[in-house]
């Protein structure tokens, strides 16, 4: 009879300890934001990532540039018309694509393989700290230089435009009115355009 009395007191306990790992998990479960990334070839970036780089893509990587008023050389291109480029400035834009392109994809694929090496070197558990600051160094230099690429080409294209076509540029982008289609209140009109060069 004890034993019996003993067994019925216990069972809600032995349901519990049944139950309670299923139900801890089930209501304790936090995903990270990054489930599913463990299966990518190099887990820092993504396949879109990837083809971005390979295809000498800005990578978000000029926006300094081109949210103040420089324009890309790809999209101005692709804007060829609206903008009415001339035969000239289409050659000098054409012209510095065609070379920030080819050295973007190089130093890219450069950017690329020292990401998957240090993928690698984590994978397999073969990187202490010194190891990990030489690669990390070595990818904020090619980071730096991709970056260089990048910017450095919108920094030509305003020589090249009309403040009209970077004006014209900026409202097809959707960027807004320029500063010379909008002077602010308390501003003398003509400082204002002179001091952004307005025509």
């Amino acid at each position: 009879m004890l034993k019996k009395l003993t067994l019925i007191m216990l069972s809600p306990f032995l349901v519990f300890a049944a139950t309670a790992p299923s139900q801890l998990s089930a209501q304790h479960a936090h995903p990270s934001p990054y489930a599913g990334q463990q299966l990518r070839d190099i887990k820092s970036l993504s396949a879109e990532d990837i083809a971005e780089l390979q295809r000498g893509g800005g990578w978000g990587m000029a926006r300094a540039a081109e949210l103040n008023g420089m324009p890309g050389p790809a999209h101005l291109l692709e804007l060829k018309d609206e903008i009415e480029l001339s035969t000239d400035q289409l050659e000098r834009i054409t012209a510095l694509y065609q070379d920030m392109q080819t050295k973007a994809v190089e130093e890219g694929e450069k950017f690329i393989a020292h990401e998957r090496e240090l993928d690698r070197r984590f994978r397999d558990a073969t990187i202490n700290d010194d190891d990990l600051r030489a690669i990390l160094a070595v990818i904020a230099e090619s980071r730096s230089r991709l970056r260089y690429i990048h910017l450095s080409t919108h920094l030509k294209t305003p020589a090249i435009l009309s403040r009209k076509q970077i004006d014209t540029y900026n409202t097809l982008r959707g960027y807004g009115a320029s500063p010379c289609q909008r002077i602010p209140e308390g501003h003398d009109p003509v400082m204002w355009r002179r001091h952004n060069n307005c025509d």
